[in-house]
């Protein structure tokens, strides 16, 4: 799933709500008909369940009338298109015949209904689709003819189009052109759907090119047209008439599929399903964190290579991802896997894992993880360790998380922070033997005949042993520790106390690190400048080289944007200057 986000405002405080966007989008399949031009051959379209009524169990007066006079309108407007259009449809402009009901399917969970016919239900909506079609099969393509393109306008929504060619053995050229669109009002939405929808429309084309194909080489190994056609004396007068014949053709002759509109109309139908329910909407009150920033920004990385992959495999390449990009793609899973999708034993929050591995060993495991060395988890069960991941990764700025969750084999520390290894994973010399990795091995406790354990007792089903070459003291930092285990160890706030604590606390050392970056990496300061802003941030005194440690980590965990637009405010400065 993914996350568009909203920014207003500039206040300090944070307020965020988010729900499932609901959005209103249509998809259309269209062809060009050699005779009548671009027409709409089979539509779906979602239709959302009224409103609650503002009194529980009162009705409004009017809606059932209001709904019916909307069916009316729709049935009016088929019956009156059909009408006027009955003398100029083909077989190869019709999709289901006048007395066919159409199809629809309906979302249990959101009481969203999904009906399927030849034209939309509402008259609106029959002229955007209109317009939509016959632009997408006209003006509107992309080099070659074949492939997704995006137009549109506010007035008149935004088209999300993809033409193709179906073979048919008695057309021009033998093949047929047609048109995928998806129409929404909303610009944002499409745009950021594009992966998404060019992903699985070009299944659904795939799959009746395919079905098209086979018929017509079997068509042509009965009767070869194009011989049929050179042999045949051409004659001005009887062009007309072929052409008549030859454009009576529709997709389910073409394709020989008897369920074919059934079968789009579920395609359709999980295609505006997924596509909706996929993306989410945040409204932030106040400046970007991070965090955020960082998201989107592998979010749309994510989304790039998906699209560039997706586009080697359209053009017959095999090539195969690296090793490396296997390993960012992991970075990228790496939020999926929720706490409470896990199963069997596992952590469930910061404190829980401090009473099982004590207080001492905690302290020397967070310290690691803060100061931005390796963590390394060996152990059979790849849950408990994903676990363990997912609640020592809010230690540190999204930037900052590099995980592998588990592996069959070592992955070295530039690849990744956090590391899950199977028990019989041989770590390299070079590393047991360096201070800025941490070890923790997850060892089976032998129980004899005992009483079932609850997966919450994981003291009595796993022993822990950590080891670091690391010889440097962790009792007196950095500060953010310090305050951390202060807010652990007050049994009187809960966990969610905590969380939001620990999330106070992380953005106060981001702003830190801001700061510091701006100071000594753009501004270029002199060691004593920058440690009259050390003091200044209250990060000397005990604990002074952790901390420093930390923030020049956590200079690591800035998005992009943010140093991008720092080191263009410093160059137009000196321009300005310069002047």
């Amino acid at each position: 799933m993914f996350t568009s986000y909203i920014f207003t405002g500039s206040t300090s405080r944070r307020n965020c709500s988010t729900h499932l966007i609901k959005m209103n989008a249509l998809v259309a399949l269209c062809h060009f008909c050699e005779l009548h031009g671009p027409r709409t051959l089979f539509c779906t379209e979602a239709v959302h369940p009224p409103s609650p009524s503002p009194q529980p169990g009162s009705a409004i007066p009017g809606d059932r009338d209001r709904e019916g006079d909307r069916e009316g309108e729709g049935l009016t407007m088929r019956a009156n298109s059909s009408a006027t259009q009955r003398a100029d449809m083909c077989e190869g402009c019709r999709s289901l015949p006048a007395s066919h009901p159409g199809f629809v399917s309906v979302d249990g969970e959101t009481g969203i209904r999904y009906l399927s016919h030849q034209h939309p239900r509402q008259p609106q909506l029959f002229s955007v689709v209109r317009q939509a079609c016959v632009r997408s099969l006209s003006c509107e393509v992309c080099p070659g003819r074949e492939g997704p393109i995006f137009f549109g306008d506010e007035q008149h929504g935004f088209v999300f189009s993809h033409t193709f060619f179906i073979k048919d053995s008695l057309a021009r050229g033998f093949q047929r052109w047609y048109s995928i669109v998806v129409v929404a009002m909303d610009r944002i939405y499409l745009i950021n759907s594009w992966p998404f929808l060019l992903r699985h429309l070009r299944l659904t084309i795939q799959s009746l090119q395919n079905t098209a194909l086979k018929v017509f080489d079997s068509e042509q190994g009965v009767c070869p047209q194009r011989a049929v056609r050179m042999n045949s004396a051409f004659s001005p007068a009887v062009f007309p008439h072929q052409r008549s014949g030859n454009a009576a053709r529709s997709l389910t002759s073409l394709t020989q599929h008897q369920n074919l509109w059934a079968s789009l109309h579920s395609s359709f139908s999980w295609l505006l399903k997924a596509c909706g329910s996929r993306l989410t909407e945040k409204l932030l009150e106040g400046a970007p964190t991070e965090d955020t920033l960082v998201l989107i920004e592998r979010q749309t990385e994510q989304e790039e290579e998906m699209s560039a992959w997706d586009g080697a495999e359209g053009g017959g390449s095999n090539s195969q991802p690296s090793q490396s990009e296997s390993v960012q793609a992991k970075d990228f899973q790496f939020d999926d896997g929720r706490q409470e999708d896990l199963i069997g034993p596992k952590f469930k929050s910061l404190r829980h894992l401090r009473q099982v591995l004590g207080t001492t060993d905690f302290r020397q495991l967070t310290w690691h993880v803060l100061m931005g060395n390796q963590v390394i988890w060996r152990g059979a069960d790849p849950c408990l360790i994903q676990s363990a991941f997912n609640v020592l990764k809010a230690l540190l700025p999204v930037g900052c998380v590099r995980a592998v969750p588990y592996s069959p084999h070592y992955e070295e520390a530039y690849r990744c922070n956090f590391l899950g290894l199977s028990p019989d994973v041989s770590i390299p010399a070079h590393v047991s033997s360096s201070e800025f990795s941490v070890l923790v091995d997850v060892l089976n406790v032998e129980r004899g005949c005992v009483n079932p354990v609850s997966d919450d007792d994981i003291l009595s089903l796993y022993q822990f042993n950590i080891s670091s070459a690391n010889t440097q003291p962790t009792d007196k930092g950095p500060t953010l520790l310090n305050k951390i285990e202060v807010a652990l160890s007050n049994e009187n706030l809960s966990v969610e106390v905590v969380s939001l604590c620990l999330l106070c606390l992380k953005e106060e050392w981001m702003n830190k690190v801001k700061v510091l970056f701006k100071f000594s990496k753009v501004d270029g300061r002199g060691k004593e400048d920058t440690q009259k802003v050390l003091a200044l941030l209250g990060a000397t005194g005990p604990g002074e080289e952790d901390n420093v440690r930390l923030l020049k980590f956590w200079m690591t965990g800035l998005s992009k944007l943010y140093k991008s637009h720092l080191m263009t405010a410093v160059r137009g400065g000196e321009r300005t200057l310069s002047q």
